[in-house]
C-alpha cells in the first residue's frame, strides 16, 4: 500500500493580500537572486584590483574593510523593513526597487575614482540584495501551497548558494578579458534587465509608455555623467555635455540637468498617473504610516551596530570592533525596538505572528546553521593553505569548492524529501550529517587532503548544510500567515547572516586562544635547538601543529553548532497540527 506524503502545517487560514505569481515571475526573482549572491564572491576576488583602482594601496588593506562591510551593513540591517515593504505594498515594487538600488550601486561603484563612493556603491548594492531574497521567499509562497512549496524552496535555496561557486568563476572570466569595474558595469546591465523583465511579468496593467521613456533619460543622462567614456567627453562637440554650465559648479553639466528634469518629470507622472506609474508613489504618505518608521529606524540602528561590530573586527586581535560604543548602542536600540513594538498597532516585525514554535524555531536553526557554515567557509581554505602549498589561493579555492558544490544539491534534495518526509526530519538529518562531517575534519593531518575521504567528508558536509535550506523555509512559511511572509523571510535571512558574523568573531576569539597556549607551551627556539635557534625543525613542526590545533578547535566548535541546529530542528520545527493545507488560488 502506498503511503500518502506527509504535509507541511497548514497556513492559518486567511483571506489572500497578495496576487498570485506567475511562474516566469518566480524564474526572474531566483535569477536576480543569483546574480547578486554572485556578485558577493566575484567582488571578494577583484578586491585587491577595486582597491588599486580608488587610490588604496596594497599597504592599505585595513581600508578594505568598509567595501566588504558597506555591503554586509546594507544587505542586513534594512532587510526588516524591506520586508515589511514587501508584505504592504507587493512583491513586485519591493523587487523592481531594490533591483534598481543593486543597478544603481553597480553604476556608483563602476565609475568610482575613490573610496566613498565606492562604498556607497557597495552599500546600495547591498540593500538591493538583502530586499530580494524575503520578496522572492515570499513569491514562492503566494504561488504553492504549503504541502507542494518545500521544493520551490530548495531550488531557490540552491540557487542562492550555487553564486558561491560561479562567482568566482564568473568574476575570473571577466577579470581574464578587462579590468574590475567591467564587473560593475555587468551588474548594471543585468539589473536593470532583471528589474524591466520583473516589471514586464509582473504587472497586471502595462508601464505608463511616457514615464518609461523618462526613467530610460534619467538613466542614461545620469550614467552618462558618471562614466564620463574618453570617446565621448573628449570629443570636440560632444564634450560640451560634460563642460559645466556655471563656473564653480560641477553638477551643472548639460547631462545632469537633462537628468534632473527626466527625473523631475518622472515623479511628477507617476504621482499623477497612477495607472501603470512606473514608480509607486502614490499612497506614500500612508505607507510610511503602516510602514512603522520608528520600530525601522530602530531596527537599522540596532542591526547595523551588531554587524559592524563584528564585520570591522579583526580576528587576529579582536572579538568586535569599537566593541563599547557599538554594543551598547545595538543593545539600546534592540530594547527600544522591542518595547516600541508590543505597542504599536502596525509593528515592521510581526513578533506576534513567530509565537508558534515552528516560527522562532526555524529563526533559533537558521541561526546555529550559519555559526556553522561560516567556519566551513573560513577554515577550509585556510586548512588547505596551511597543508599544502602555502599562499596557494587558487588550491585552496578548489578544496572549498568541493563544499559548495554539493550545497545547490542538497537544497533540491532537501526540498524533495520534504514531500514525503517531515521537514524537521530533514533538516536535523542535514544538520546531523554537517556535524559528523566537521567533527571528522578536527582529525584531519598534513596529508589528510591528499586522499579521497576528504573530498567525501566536504561533499557531506555541503549536502548536509543543502538539506537544512528548504524545510526551515518551508516551515516558517507555513506557520505564519501570507500577509507577514515578506517579513517573515527576511528574519530569516536576518538570523543566518547574524549567526555566520557572530561565530566567526567568536570561533576565531576561541581557537586563537587555543593557538596562543600552545605555541606558549612550545617554548624557545632556544631550547628547543641551542646549536641553531635560527633554523630549527622541531620548532617549525611545533608550530605548525599549533596551527592545526587552532583550526581543528574551530572545526569542533561548528560541529557543536550543527548538532545543536540538528536538535533544535527535530524538537521546534513542528508548527502545530497536521491536517489539509490552505490551497492557493493558483492551485498549482
Amino acid at each position: 500500500m502506498s503511503r500518502s506524503p506527509r504535509r507541511l502545517p497548514a497556513e492559518p487560514a486567511a483571506p489572500p493580500r497578495h496576487a498570485v505569481p506567475g511562474l516566469p515571475l518566480v524564474v526572474l526573482a531566483t535569477l536576480a537572486v543569483l546574480v547578486t549572491a554572485a556578485d558577493t564572491y566575484v567582488v571578494v576576488l577583484a578586491l585587491p584590483d577595486i582597491l588599486a583602482g580608488v587610490g588604496v594601496g596594497i599597504d592599505e588593506l585595513q581600508r578594505a574593510t568598509p567595501i566588504v562591510g558597506g555591503f554586509l551593513l546594507g544587505y542586513t540591517a534594512t532587510l526588516p523593513l524591506l520586508g515589511r515593504l514587501a508584505d504592504l505594498r507587493g512583491r513586485v515594487p519591493v523587487l523592481v526597487g531594490c533591483l534598481l538600488l543593486f543597478a544603481v550601486g553597480s553604476l556608483l561603484t563602476a565609475t568610482a575614482a575613490g573610496l566613498g563612493p565606492a562604498v556607497a556603491g557597495r552599500g546600495l548594492q547591498g540593500v538591493g540584495a538583502g530586499g530580494l531574497v524575503p520578496a522572492t521567499l515570499a513569491l514562492v509562497a503566494d504561488r504553492w501551497p504549503p504541502e507542494r512549496r518545500a521544493l520551490p524552496l530548495g531550488v531557490v535555496g540552491a540557487v542562492q548558494e550555487a553564486g558561491a561557486v560561479l562567482g568566482p568563476l564568473a568574476g575570473a572570466a571577466v577579470l581574464a578579458v578587462s579590468d574590475w569595474r567591467a564587473v560593475f558595469w555587468l551588474n548594471l546591465l543585468l539589473g536593470l534587465t532583471l528589474a524591466a523583465g520583473v516589471v514586464a511579468t509582473g504587472r497586471d496593467r502595462r508601464p505608463d509608455p511616457v514615464g518609461l521613456v523618462l526613467l530610460l533619460v534619467t538613466g542614461a543622462a545620469a550614467g552618462l555623467q558618471l562614466a564620463e567614456p574618453a570617446a565621448l567627453a573628449e570629443d570636440v562637440t560632444l564634450g560640451l555635455a560634460w563642460v559645466p554650465l556655471a563656473d564653480g559648479v560641477a553638477a551643472s553639466t548639460p547631462l545632469m540637468l537633462v537628468a534632473v528634469v527626466a527625473g523631475l518629470g518622472l515623479v511628477a507622472r507617476s504621482t499623477g498617473h497612477p495607472d501603470g506609474a512606473v514608480l509607486p508613489l502614490r499612497g506614500l504618505p500612508r505607507l510610511a504610516r503602516e510602514v512603522d518608521v520608528l520600530g525601522s529606524l530602530l531596527a537599522v540602528t540596532a542591526l547595523g551596530a551588531l554587524v559592524w561590530a563584528f564585520a570591522a573586527a579583526d580576528p587576529a586581535t579582536q572579538v568586535v570592533a569599537h566593541g563599547p560604543v557599538l554594543l551598547p548602542l545595538a543593545a539600546v536600540a534592540a530594547a527600544g525596538f522591542w518595547l516600541h513594538e508590543r505597542r504599536t498597532p502596525d509593528p515592521v516585525l510581526p513578533l506576534r505572528e513567530l509565537r508558534p514554535a515552528g516560527a522562532w524555531g526555524a529563526l533559533v536553526v537558521n541561526l546555529l546553521v550559519g555559526v556553522a557554515l561560516v567556519a566551513a567557509l573560513v577554515d577550509v581554505p585556510l586548512f588547505a593553505r596551511a597543508t599544502t602549498t602555502p599562499g596557494d589561493q587558487l588550491g585552496a579555492a578548489l578544496v572549498l569548492l568541493r563544499l559548495l558544490v554539493a550545497v545547490p544539491v542538497g537544497a533540491v534534495a532537501g526540498g524533495w524529501l520534504c514531500r514525503g518526509v517531515p521537514p524537521r526530519l530533514v533538516a536535523a538529518g542535514g544538520m546531523a550529517l554537517a556535524g559528523l562531517a566537521l567533527w571528522a575534519m578536527t582529525g584531519w593531518g598534513e596529508t589528510s587532503l591528499d586522499s579521497w575521504t576528504s573530498t567525501a567528508v566536504l561533499l557531506a558536509a555541503g549536502l548536509g548544510f543543502g538539506l537544512a535550506i528548504a524545510p526551515v523555509n518551508a516551515v516558517l512559511l507555513a506557520v505564519t500567515r501570507p500577509a507577514v511572509h515578506g517579513s517573515a523571510g527576511a528574519l530569516a535571512v536576518v538570523a543566518r547572516t547574524v549567526g555566520m558574523l557572530v561565530g566567526l568573531s567568536l570561533l576565531t576569539a576561541v581557537a586563537l586562544r587555543r593557538f596562543t597556549a600552545e605555541v606558549a607551551a612550545i617554548g624557545s627556539p632556544l631550547t628547543l635547538c641551542p646549536a641553531s635557534p635560527a633554523d630549527c625543525p622541531a620548532y617549525e613542526a611545533a608550530t605548525d601543529a599549533a596551527v592545526l590545533t587552532q583550526l581543528h578547535t574551530v572545526f569542533a566548535g561548528a560541529a557543536v553548532a550543527a548538532g545543536l541546529a540538528a536538535t533544535a530542528a527535530l524538537v521546534l520545527l513542528r508548527g502545530g497540527a497536521v491536517g489539509s493545507p490552505v490551497r492557493s488560488p493558483a492551485g498549482a
